[in-house]
């Protein structure tokens, strides 16, 4: 079973769908018959809502489940309240990178493109301060917070079971200075040294790289359980987008299989980042 509450109530959510789908009954069908609204449901269904062990108690009868899902259900449903470790930093991380976190924390493969920052799992303190500082009106302790939780993060990359991470990042992003050119090359070394790690492959989409798949970042994760599908994440200035159907899965798959043709081999991405670390030391 998945470890993180987001996750638990991820796969609650999937668990119940199934259920409903193989009855062959929409979300108002099942509300109607347990005297609930059409819209409870369909909350429990995507994760948007609390689901209580004894709504799991009434569904699994109306479902006709055995004892040994429905106690299932009603454990995932108990765990899901609990609270992961980055959500006590309160407004530091907003609702909708704390889900996010959640789910990244489960991941057993990790699939990221970046094409102006660079990764947060490689970034130095002073760089996501800096990135913090000028991207949202946050006061000085919530900045603070939310360095913390990414620093906290980049520890699931020398876990044992450290997720098999590939990072592509566009050249732009290394040559974007953030703050000064000490700060971007304390940032470069934490980058090459992040390369190193035997979960990681990085790879460098350099400015001569041809033709690639133009995307925007996106982040793709995987999970150990079949039951637990991929999914595909972008986030912008105040929301994030997750795409979990097929279609999107694939087409992104295909679009990152695109970029990392394009980009240069881990070697060589090593060595043009020593390069550019060298013109900051200027």
């Amino acid at each position: 079973m998945a470890g993180s509450p987001t996750a638990r109530r991820r796969r609650l959510s999937i668990e119940l769908k199934k259920l409903r789908e193989k009855s062959a009954l929409t979300c108002a069908q099942v509300g109607e018959a347990l005297d609930w609204s059409g819209s409870k449901v369909n909350r429990m269904e995507t994760g948007s809502g609390r689901v209580q062990p004894s709504d799991i108690d009434a569904l699994c009868r109306f479902y006709g489940t055995s004892d040994e899902l429905r106690e299932f259900l009603k454990s995932l449903a108990r765990q899901a309240k609990t609270r992961g470790w980055w959500q006590v930093h309160g407004a530091g991380v907003p609702e909708w990178f704390n889900i996010y976190i959640g789910l990244e924390q489960d991941a057993s493969t990790l699939r990221q493109y970046q094409c102006e920052l660079l990764p947060g799992l490689m970034q130095t303190e002073a760089y996501a301060g800096e990135l913090h500082k000028t991207g949202a009106h946050m006061s000085a302790e919530d900045i603070d917070r939310a360095v913390r939780v990414r620093m906290e993060r980049q520890e699931m990359l020398t876990r044992p079971d450290a997720p098999d991470s590939w990072f592509i990042v566009n050249e732009a992003a290394l040559r974007n200075v953030i703050g000064d050119r000490a700060l971007m090359r304390e940032q470069l070394e934490r980058i090459v040294s992040s390369a190193e790690l035997a979960s990681v492959t990085l790879q460098v989409l350099s400015f001569d790289s041809g033709t690639y798949p133009v995307t925007g970042s996106f982040t793709m994760l995987g999970f150990p359980a079949q039951e637990d599908p991929d999914l595909v994440y972008r986030d912008g200035i105040t929301d994030a987008v997750y795409l979990e159907g097929e279609h999107h899965v694939r087409e992104y798959t295909r679009a990152f299989d695109g970029l990392r043709a394009a980009a240069l081999s881990p070697q060589r991405s090593v060595q043009l980042i020593k390069s550019v670390l060298k013109e900051y030391a200027r």
